[in-house]
């Protein structure tokens, strides 16, 4: 009978480029909950299930989820319930995190515009300067 895999807190550090504060953080937002090991309970052993989860945050993080919103999504897939609510849930997230990702991208836009409206400006005038100190 094979074992399900476990993890240190430094083999997950150097899977995902973490420091083991940042994972200590992720347990004590309730994203993780390896078990505890050793004297005192001292050692944290995390499960193919905590490995999982912490991939999940880290790539909701880069959708630009808040830590609360990778939570709500991630634990609705641990529960056991209909996965039409969860998909729905997700949908609504990405929804509102697209429009400001799209809000975002149009303010960069125009002040893009704006940056080389001032460019082009700034070139003519400096083409007159040195076109005078030529004269």
């Amino acid at each position: 009978m094979a074992t399900n895999p476990t993890y240190s807190i430094s083999d997950l550090a150097r899977e995902f480029d973490l420091t083991t504060r940042a994972i200590r953080f992720y347990e004590d937002m309730g994203l993780i909950q390896p078990q505890r090991e050793g004297p005192g309970g001292r050692n944290r052993v995390y499960s193919s299930r905590d490995r999982t989860r912490l991939k999940l945050t880290l790539r909701a993080k880069r959708l630009g989820l808040s830590l609360t919103e990778a939570k709500d999504i991630i634990d609705m897939y641990d529960s056991p319930r209909d996965t039409g609510p969860q998909l729905r849930k997700f949908l609504a997230v990405l929804a509102d995190h697209k429009r400001q990702l799209e809000e975002q991208l149009a303010d960069l836009m125009a002040n893009l515009d704006e940056v080389k409206v001032h460019e082009k400006e700034a070139r003519a005038l400096l083409a007159k300067v040195e076109k005078a100190d030529k004269a």
